[in-house]
């Protein structure tokens, strides 16, 4: 059952968080429509550089000198992917949403810290509710409901995309967050953009050279480095 006295203890930073998670994914796949996957997810992947950045604001964390080198090399790495080393430039709007989203990803993870006596069903529900709410205007009211209707099929990966790699996905991730070691953590957080670039580069084909390469290294190098023994706090980034 959900705990009406915690949620409403909560329901600020709840707010919040879920209308971070719901602009996250309008954001996210608008940087999908108008450049790759691969740049699309690398960018997103940004949002740990943008924690680093904040955190010491927010939580009071310190900013010590490899999260600053770790900032920098991430950077340049999102400068590798943008295409102005090779000339051959990515679409500048896949590349602002695809930080934009970023931005809101690292605005989840530091509400998500100031969330007291709830446990991780009761803050997925409420903030899925509030992303759905978030969410249901732009598709309303940007076009995505006009023309023929979807095919069987179509409805059936939506409702797997929903049901399993969101909401299943979601619950599974924040209840390990709180049982495994920060390392562990980062190191497996990984395997999603890895997975991400290869199956976009193996199946759909979408382009993915030398500059590419080094910028993905350059990002989830310093990112990984970030969480790395030695440091005191939990990582910051799925």
């Amino acid at each position: 059952p959900l705990h009406g006295q915690a949620i409403r203890q909560n329901a600020l930073c709840l707010l919040l968080s879920g209308a971070a998670l719901g602009f996250n994914w309008i954001f996210l796949f608008e940087a999908f429509r108008h450049t790759g996957i691969a740049v699309a997810t690398l960018c997103y992947y940004m949002a740990p550089v943008f924690v680093i950045l904040l955190s010491p604001l927010v939580l009071g964390e310190r900013l010590t000198r490899r999260k600053i080198v770790c900032t920098l090399l991430a950077v340049l790495g999102a400068v590798c992917i943008s295409g102005v080393f090779t000339g051959s430039r990515q679409d500048p709007r896949g590349i602002a949403f695809g930080l934009a989203a970023a931005l809101l990803y690292c605005a989840l993870i530091l509400l998500s810290k100031r969330l007291r006596g709830l446990d991780t069903l009761e803050t997925t529900f409420c903030q899925l509710c509030t992303a759905a709410l978030v969410m249901l205007p732009y598709v309303l009211l940007g076009g995505h409901l006009h023309g023929p209707a979807p095919a069987p099929s179509t409805l059936f990966l939506l409702l797997v995309v929903g049901i399993v790699h969101t909401g299943l996905v979601y619950i599974l991730f924040f209840s390990a967050v709180g049982r495994l070691p920060a390392q562990t953590t980062a190191v497996l957080s990984y395997v999603d953009p890895v997975t991400a670039i290869l199956l976009a580069t193996l199946f759909l084909h979408q382009p993915f050279g030398p500059a590419e390469a080094c910028g993905t290294v350059l990002i989830l190098g310093a990112t990984l480095a970030n969480e790395l023994p030695g440091k005191k706090t939990a990582g910051a980034c799925a």
